[in-house]
């Protein structure tokens, strides 16, 4: 039998994408991560909703070396535009 079970052996294994990150052993950061939690339930799991509480959360685990350091729009997290940002200063004015 030349093949193992799940594909021939040799053949390499890939580490993930963003690598491993050691786990909040001390919960330094377990506030951030609790108050995002409970964001996303309240919203319907909704991210968008907590992106802010999202951010806080990413940025605590940074700043005690739980991840490595990042800028956040590479996470995924861009600014978030208010509602009617894209449109000009008289938007809600009638003529």
């Amino acid at each position: 039998m030349s093949q193992a079970f799940g594909g021939p052996r040799g053949s390499g294994s890939r580490a993930p994408e963003k690598g491993v990150f050691p786990l909040d052993h001390f919960a330094e950061c377990q506030k951030a991560a609790r108050t995002y939690l409970a964001c996303l339930e309240e919203h319907d799991q909704d991210a968008s909703r907590c992106i802010d509480l999202s951010k806080a959360y990413l940025e605590c685990r940074m700043q005690r070396d739980l991840m490595a350091q990042q800028d956040l729009q590479e996470l995924g997290l861009t600014p978030v535009k208010p509602l009617g940002a894209d449109k000009g200063p008289d938007a809600g004015n009638l003529r």
